[in-house]
């Protein structure tokens, strides 16, 4: 007898004998009742079944769900709940971000997923600095959740509800990097400036103090 355990949104389930020809997505869904994640096309292709694993956006339709134990599975449950929405997810309600509301889940798993590469300085296909991508433009969130296919066309509310909160959180991070690195100016003008040497080892202090004492008796003999 085989077991597999999954840790998906902070809880454990265990699965007896699991087909290992089984998807994640089937297993939440037929197994687990964990309905949030919707199958789509099942070829990859729309986005619909997208999962957060060890925080990277995975489309769980191509995912095997034995290749997955120790992992850590976010699903839409697993963001927020109706009585207690992530930012993300009541930005999209503030600016009417869906239609029939059946590809948001995968939407928010991705976009979630998006703030935090944005966030880590990560480039897309059409960052033109790589070192330094500016993630806040329409460009660069229409390309990072191309793999997000919408059929209702919510597109220009969703690039908004995405926006309003990389604005946000962007900015906040930004404030807190200005904030560590006038801590560290600060503690930089107040050190001591010029040569640092380390303070002198025991060894160093025995030796000075007994030429201190063959000076002061040389001294006491001319006199």
């Amino acid at each position: 007898m085989s077991t597999l355990t999954l840790t998906i949104n902070k809880q454990d389930y265990q699965l007896e004998n699991l087909d290992a020809r089984t998807t994640l997505l089937d297993v939440c869904r037929q197994n687990l009742q964990i309905t949030g994640p919707k199958k789509g096309c099942d070829h990859g292709q729309c986005g619909a079944c997208t999962m957060l694993i060890n925080g990277r956006r995975v489309n769980s339709c191509l995912t095997l769900a034995v290749m997955h134990d120790g992992d850590d599975i976010t699903t839409i449950e697993g963001i927020g709940m109706p009585e207690s929405l992530s930012a993300l997810q009541q930005a999209f309600k503030d600016n009417d971000a869906f239609q029939c509301g059946y590809c948001t889940p995968g939407q928010i798993c991705s976009a979630t997923a998006l703030i935090e590469e944005v966030k880590q300085n990560w480039p897309s296909h059409v960052s033109t600095d790589l070192q330094n991508p500016d993630g806040l433009l329409v460009q660069e969130i229409a390309e990072r959740m191309s793999g997000n296919i919408c059929r209702c066309s919510a597109y220009p509310n969703i690039i908004k509800a995405i926006s309003q909160v990389l604005e946000s959180q962007v900015s906040d991070s930004q404030i807190l990097e200005s904030s560590i690195q006038a801590a560290d100016n600060t503690v930089q003008n107040s050190s001591v400036t010029g040569i640092w040497s380390p303070p002198p080892s025991e060894a160093q202090l025995g030796k000075t103090s007994a030429n201190n004492k063959t000076a002061t008796t040389t001294t006491g003999g001319r006199s």
